[in-house]
């Protein structure tokens, strides 16, 4: 089966239905500095593969996380590290 290539528009496109809002600029200006989906050029137009595009999706999305829980609140000078001063009779 031929791969089909995506235009940036279309790629964009693809990973906003996934879920991951990126938009056309935003992929043009990763394909200027660097960061983004790997492309090819056909003539004058850029193009992605369906395939690089999610595996580079999969690859900017950290692992899941579970929220911690949080402690009891702290009083107003816990973390101070500052030895207690005392007063010289």
């Amino acid at each position: 089966m031929t791969t089909p290539y995506l235009s940036r528009r279309e790629a964009a496109d693809r990973l906003t239905k996934r879920g991951l809002r990126v938009t056309e600029g935003t992929l043009g200006k990763y394909a200027t500095v660097g960061g983004g989906p790997p492309f090819q050029h056909f003539g004058n137009r850029v193009v992605y593969t369906p395939e690089k595009l999610d595996e580079w999706a999969e690859v900017k999305l950290n692992t899941p996380r579970r929220r911690r829980k949080t402690s009891a609140p702290q009083p107003a000078n816990a973390g101070n590290d500052a030895a207690p001063q005392t007063a010289n009779a």
